[in-house]
Formats: structure tokens, sequence, C-alpha cells
């Protein structure tokens, strides 16, 4: 009998741990979930043309631990992030990653234009941190207009490469 509850009481103590666990990983955002809501940003930026909802803190456009954020690729500035305000307007080919580096590689607009997107790399802090963590953002052009919308991963692991293949 006394075995019987201490399997029980295992049981239910395993049972806890991975529920807790399933529910920790949904508060990270995938690589596919980036890749669709980018899609589905660009998509709505160009029939709308209108970036004010992108800079909305409370609105779809930011989930998880992520959001979006989009660039004017004639003008070279950041026009929304709902979790950086402080950015936009800025020249976003000078904006430097935690590392000292570009976040925004020469010739990404014209990268993030083509059908597919592009995935770059770079270090930049978690909402609410002030450390840079290794951060992955797809981006792409929304058609008729001269934004790129982007959002991005924190994570340690995916390569490019492999982000490449999820976008296509």
């Amino acid at each position: 009998m006394k075995s019987g509850k201490i399997l029980v009481a295992l049981a239910v103590a395993l049972l806890i741990v991975a529920l807790s666990s399933v529910a920790v990983g949904q508060d990270k955002a995938t690589a596919q979930e980036v890749v669709a809501k980018v899609r589905e940003a660009a998509s709505t930026l160009s029939k709308t043309g209108d970036v004010a909802p992108f800079n909305q803190k409370q609105g779809p456009w930011v989930w998880k631990e992520t959001y979006i954020f989009v660039e004017d690729c004639d003008k070279k500035v950041l026009v929304a992030n709902a979790i950086h305000p402080e950015l936009v307007g800025k020249d976003f080919m000078s904006l430097k990653d935690t590392k000292g580096k570009n976040v925004f590689p020469e010739g990404w607009c014209d990268a993030a234009k083509k059908p597919s997107g592009v995935w770059i790399e770079y270090w930049w802090p978690k909402p609410g941190e002030k450390e840079g963590s290794r951060k992955l953002s797809y981006s792409l052009g929304a058609k008729g207009t001269p934004y790129v919308v982007a959002a991005g991963i924190y994570d340690d692991k995916a390569s490019i490469a492999e982000l490449t293949l999820t976008s296509k």
C-alpha cells in the first residue's frame, strides 16, 4: 500500500514537471511562428501602408518574447518598434548590437525583399534585460512599399542555414 502511494506521488510530481516545462516552452516564439507572423505583417502593411499598429505594445504584433519591427529601406530608418520606441526614426544601418557589430549588414534590404526573405544574426537584449543574447531575425519586404518587416527569436543553437529552410 505504501509503495503504491509513493508511485502515485512520483507520477504526479513527474506530470507537474512535464506540464510546467511545456508551459515554459510555449512562452518562447518558434522560428515557424516568426516566419508566419512576419508574412502576415508584411501582407497587412502591403494593403494598408500604415505602420502605426506595429508601434502598439498591446497589439497583435507583440507576442511571447518577440515582436514585429519595421524599417523603411528608402529612408534607412526604423519606423516601428513597440518594445524599443526610442529606436523609431533612427538610421538602422548604423545600429550596433551589444558586441559592437552592425545589426543590419550591407545589402540586407535587397535580400529581405526577395520572396523568401532573409534571416540575420546579431546580439540583442531580450525584452527587460540589459545583456545581449544571440538573436536571429527573419525579415521580409512588404510589397508595394519601402518597408521591410522583421521579428526574431533568441536561440543559441539554430543556424541561419536551417532557419532559411523553414522560411521557404
